[in-house]
């Protein structure tokens, strides 16, 4: 598994800071140079936790059962997810 770069955020703390900037710019108290730069880091949280979504999906494998009983590992099936395509041209 690849570790995170020492300056690099875990999913979570990426999650958590998403959260906080949706909640600043959902508050009006930000000047507008200053929402549009937190606007703008949050698109980049946005973008590495799709990413990080993206990699633990294709680590993520189902166990199924053959004919003779037996499990097996098949990769996780990739399907879209309804407006996927369209936060990530954000």
């Amino acid at each position: 598994m690849d570790e995170p770069l020492k300056d690099e955020p875990t999913f979570e703390e990426a999650l958590k800071r998403l959260e906080e900037i949706v909640a600043q710019l959902e508050g009006n108290r930000l000047a507008l140079e200053q929402s549009l730069e937190t606007f703008e880091e949050g698109v980049k949280l946005v973008r590495f936790c799709a990413d990080r979504l993206d990699a633990a999906e294709r680590r993520i494998e189902l166990l199924l059962t053959d004919k003779e009983g037996r499990l097996h590992a098949e990769p996780f099936p990739e399907e879209p997810v309804d407006g996927a395509d369209d936060a990530a041209q954000v």
